[in-house]
């Protein structure tokens, strides 16, 4: 177990290296563009297989306990050590960032984005593919900080360089925002590592904040969260999200949706919560009301965006819905209580498998009517899928009924659990005001529905294709393959939240009360 943690974080590096080296002769296949592209599968399938492995052989009898540990010393000097772990809490996002990573190289094995040679492309999928698993499973301060931005450069050339219109402006707001709250984030980190003498986090958790001072768990709360939510990305820090998304390939909006905007949210779970729960408690109902207030913003975006005669395009539409959907996420954050907590843990994963399917989809539907117009894509009668393309068209409102949260589906448990908390905050924050904070998020899931439906109603609904038209493909086989998986799980995690409940559950209820079972 501890060698399969070592080689599902180091493993898509090896591959990455591997990636730029001339293929050998005998595994080119029909060209070195193929071969490469089979390498990222066949690397990113080990990946996720490690990753299945490692998920089966975890102990469920005992999620809250850290498990496949390893523990190194690194740089004496500053007790900075290479340690490595997962409990209930980092599963789940481990696995579900092998599950993405191996599905998006599945689909560039068949539709690669256009642009420069796929060796740099599989290369850098594999480098991200590395650091955002590294962040899921580090143990250190340090390492997590360098696990965090490792993530930043392969993300900016896949934008920049693989993207469509506007890439190149869309790439630098991405690095630049992020870049900043990152130097603001490693301020609060060194803080906390130096002030309480180690930077291990299961240690700095264990102490609960007892080492250090309320004002330095303030400031340090401050600056660290501030780094995690422009990752995340929070309202009034989200800005850069749409230009990156509109911009990005297929393959790059799932996997920064899917996987990148976690790591923020688990970064507050992992380290703000149990490292400075006095800071956190000041700051907790300001949180709170930057997350309801993006669930309502990034609606009523949405709900601008999907209006008739606006220009809206669907990238940039999904793109806002995620700044809602993280505004839920944070909410239970901001609860500090085990009910919100798990809720937005349970709503991260279902975010990932929701969000990243639906950007598949406007990917198929972009390379099929050359744009994501919305007034486009509907046209006089509408593009009218359910009639040219049914399985894309119901493909898309289950995807849609599910981002909205309808019950059964996995986008329902999540919002419901964070509402429920700020319903009961923890002891010390106002009730009186999350009250309010829950009315406004109750108030944004109507709002989600309403320009969900409305997107469902516009591109899926409409008159017959008119003669003379070209119809359109539907569902291909590399795209049901690369599908399927995301609708299913979101199904098993909307009938059975047990499951993953069950894992993130004992863990949150440990890491709230400072390491004690």
């Amino acid at each position: 177990m501890q060698a399969l943690l070592v080689l599902i974080v180091v493993g898509p590096l090896v591959g990455a290296a591997a990636a730029l080296l001339p293929a050998p002769p005998g595994l080119r296949g029909r060209s070195p563009d193929q071969a490469v592209l089979r390498h990222g599968v066949v690397v990113t399938g080990v990946v996720l297989a490690a990753a299945l492995v490692l998920a089966l052989g975890f102990d469920h009898d005992r999620p809250s306990r850290m498990q496949a540990t390893t523990d190194v010393p690194w740089i004496p000097a500053l007790d900075v050590r290479i340690h490595l772990g997962v409990d209930g809490i980092s599963l789940p996002l481990l696995v579900l960032t092998a599950l993405l990573t191996f599905l998006c190289a599945l689909y560039s094995y068949f539709r690669m984005p256009a642009g420069p040679s796929p060796k740099a492309f599989v290369a850098l999928i594999l480098v991200l593919e590395s650091g955002t698993l590294a962040t899921f499973a580090v143990l250190d301060l340090v390492l997590f900080f360098l696990a965090f931005e490792t993530v930043l450069i392969p993300m900016y050339f896949l934008i920049a360089r693989w993207g469509g219109a506007g890439r190149q402006a869309a790439a630098w707001k991405f690095i630049l925002f992020t870049l900043l709250g990152s130097v603001v984030m490693l301020l609060g980190l060194l803080l906390v590592g130096l002030t309480a003498g180690t930077f291990d986090m299961v240690a700095l958790a264990v102490d609960n904040g007892r080492g250090l001072t309320t004002s330095v768990q303030v400031i340090a709360v401050l600056a660290i969260g501030l780094g995690l939510a422009v990752k995340t990305p929070m309202w009034p820090l989200h800005s850069w999200l749409p230009d990156a998304h509109t911009a990005a390939p297929t393959v790059g909006s799932v996997l920064l949706a899917g996987v990148l905007l976690k790591m923020g949210t688990y970064g507050f779970v992992r380290i703000v919560l149990p490292i400075a729960p006095d800071g956190m408690r000041v700051f907790a109902p300001y949180l709170a009301a930057f997350a309801v207030a993006g669930i309502v913003y990034g609606s009523l975006a949405c709900l601008a965006l999907a209006r008739p005669g606006n220009k809206g395009d669907l990238k940039r539409l999904i793109a806002y819905s995620s700044v809602g959907h993280m505004g839920f996420v944070l909410l239970g954050i901001a609860t500090m209580t085990p009910t919100g907590v798990n809720g937005a843990l349970f709503a991260n994963i279902a975010h990932g498998l929701i969000t990243g399917l639906l950007f598949f989809l406007v990917g198929a539907l972009k390379d099929r009517y050359g744009t994501a117009d919305l007034d486009t894509l509907a046209g006089a009668t509408g593009a009218a899928l359910y009639g040219r393309a049914p399985r894309l068209g119901g493909l898309l409102a289950f995807a849609a009924v599910a981002s909205l949260g309808l019950p059964g589906l996995a986008g329902f448990w999540g919002e419901m659990l964070a509402l429920f908390g700020a319903f009961d905050p923890a002891e010390g924050l106002s009730r009186p005001a999350f009250l309010v904070f829950m009315a406004i998020g109750g108030f944004g899931t109507l709002l989600t529905a309403a320009y969900l439906l409305l997107v469902v109603r516009r591109v899926c609904m409409g008159g017959p294709r008119p003669a003379g038209e070209q119809a359109i493909a539907d569902v291909r086989g590399y795209e049901f393959a690369a599908w399927t998986p995301l609708a299913a799980l979101t199904v098993l995690a909307g009938l059975w939240p047990a499951v993953l409940l069950g894992l993130t559950d004992p863990a949150v209820q440990m890491l709230l009360a400072g390491g004690k079972q």
